[in-house]
């Protein structure tokens, strides 16, 4: 059994473990709120970016939009794994890891090459590894993510995709559902889906529609023709473009958010274990110590027992 100063050591080194992992909770409760403010601005502009897109696309008379005309056979694709930088987050990057290595294994199988850009510190390390070299990769800019970052991923995708050296683009990636709970999604961008971007991501749409009064309500109500200005494959490709870097951005974006929201679970969990163990070496603390005073207690009334003798 241990003595009473391992005890308390003991209680002493948990108690700054917990004032730590509180620490680290705050903070991680504080940049939630800037990372989902930075979700509620960019959620807008890539959802209609992506209505826009596929509107237009169906009156461009186009007969083969590069960025929506799926290649006649996939023989390598391009995936994207977000991460963080940081660890003590629970299962953020291992759960978005395994995804991505689930995918990678499965385009393998049907004889697809696979490369990666990487994310992230973790991603990082976990291909190099694995003997995996990322094509293009980024570090120390999960929790704050840039436009120019996404920016220079959208343009390796979109060149590759164009000269055929890619046939798909994927995104693998935590989506926040809230500020306690993420799912991992595997977002297809090229070809570019006939599917709205809140669909992909199963983000709610908004229950009002704020431009429903200066809608036409007509029952025969038609559509006009669409002029285009200068050219439909311009603005086409000016569109496939804009959507391409909004769907990425907004992938780092939510990912970044996702990250705040592990790392206070895993910090709130760390800290109500924390508690619970201090409660429980004080409860064998106070019991040692007891313990120990009944045996000195014990001692000194039998040994004046035995001088009375």
């Amino acid at each position: 059994m241990p003595n009473l100063h391992d005890i308390e050591r003991r209680i002493n080194s948990v108690t700054s473990t917990k004032q730590i992992t509180r620490t680290m909770e705050m903070v991680a409760a504080a940049k939630i709120r800037r990372a989902s403010e930075r979700i509620e601005r960019s959620l807008p502009w890539a959802a209609a970016l992506s209505d826009l897109y596929i509107s237009t696309a169906k009156v461009a008379q186009i007969d083969e939009d590069p960025l929506i005309k799926e290649h006649s056979e996939v023989k390598r694709s391009l995936i994207m794994v977000v991460t963080s930088d940081r660890g003590l987050a629970g299962g953020f990057n291992s759960n978005a890891l395994r995804a991505a290595e689930k995918l990678m294994r499965a385009k393998e199988r049907q004889g697809i090459k696979v490369d990666v850009v990487a994310c992230g510190k973790k991603a990082i390390g976990y291909f190099s590894y694995r003997g995996v070299k990322p094509v293009m990769e980024f570090r120390d800019l999960s929790a704050d993510p840039t436009y120019e970052q996404a920016a220079e991923i959208a343009q390796l995708a979109y060149d590759g995709y164009i000269a055929g050296d890619y046939d798909e683009f994927i995104i693998v990636f935590n989506h926040t559902k809230n500020s306690a709970e993420q799912r991992v999604i595997n977002q297809t961008i090229l070809p570019i889906q006939y599917q709205t971007f809140a669909d992909q991501l199963g983000i709610k749409p908004f229950e009002k529609d704020l431009y429903f009064d200066f809608r036409s309500h007509l029952d025969d109500h038609h559509e006009g023709d669409v002029d285009f200005e200068p050219s439909s494959q311009v603005l086409m490709e000016y569109l496939g473009n804009a959507f391409l870097r909004s769907s990425v951005f907004y992938a780092l974006v939510d990912s970044a958010a996702g990250e705040q929201g592990a790392r206070r679970t895993a910090m709130n969990s760390a800290t109500e274990n924390a508690t619970d163990m201090i409660n429980t070496l004080s409860r064998l603390y106070n019991r040692e110590r007891q313990g120990a005073i009944t045996t000195e207690i014990t001692e000194i009334v039998g040994g004046a027992a035995a001088l009375e003798e």
